[in-house]
């Protein structure tokens, strides 16, 4: 979560302490055994199940943090699909695996899931928008590409009356486009640099 006063001004608000939301749809995926990416899958999956059928846990840290994590709720989804392991690690041994589950039983895993994560980040949103003045919402990135986020995002916007900007679904790929984008508005500004510069895939803004 950034507030972005100007598309070279931003302040980091909140990050994953452990895995980002993508990264979970691909780690249930992966745990349901449905293919990959697990975005798309698993929310299409989700669709069809009843999102109320398993109490996902939503983990929301401290009471003012605006920062994700998405382990535990991976963890929760393991234990639901193959229940509690004997043993640890490499020697862990499981009850069951994802070819015991019915179609049924598996989207509602994927509803259930999608409905916990993307609570938490619509709950995230609305911590940050209660801290700073904001008059427009964005989000992007792949998971902007999620059916419940787009809605969900678009009902927040309503409520605290703000102006949603929510990207084409041909948008919502990788990081490529937003990197180029970035680059442009440096180099309009010009602030460039030379070869030398280090080629870091993350930088730290707090």
């Amino acid at each position: 979560i950034y507030q972005v006063d100007s598309p070279l001004k931003m302040s980091l608000l909140g990050r994953t302490i452990d895995d980002a939301v993508g990264e979970a749809y691909d780690k249930v995926a992966a745990i349901l055994e449905i293919g990959f990416p697990g975005g798309p899958i698993v929310d299409k999956l989700a669709q069809t199940g009843d999102p109320t059928a398993i109490r996902f846990p939503r983990t929301m840290l401290d009471a003012d943090s605006l920062d994700f994590s998405f382990s535990g709720i991976k963890t929760a989804v393991l234990y639901e699909v193959r229940g509690k392991p004997t043993g640890r690690g490499r020697d862990a041994v499981f009850e069951r695996d994802a070819s015991e589950l019915s179609d049924t039983q598996r989207a509602d895993i994927c509803a259930s899931f999608q409905a916990a994560a993307i609570d938490v980040l619509i709950k995230k949103m609305q911590r940050a928008l209660d801290r700073i003045d904001a008059k427009t919402l964005v989000i992007g990135g792949g998971v902007s590409a999620n059916s419940l986020l787009r809605s969900s995002v678009e009902q927040l916007g309503a409520e605290r009356n703000l102006d949603v900007r929510v990207p084409a679904m041909g948008y919502c790929l990788d990081n490529a486009a937003m990197i180029a984008g970035l680059g442009y508005q440096h180099f309009i500004e010009n602030d460039l640099a030379d070869l030398e510069l280090a080629a870091l895939a993350t930088t730290d803004l707090r």
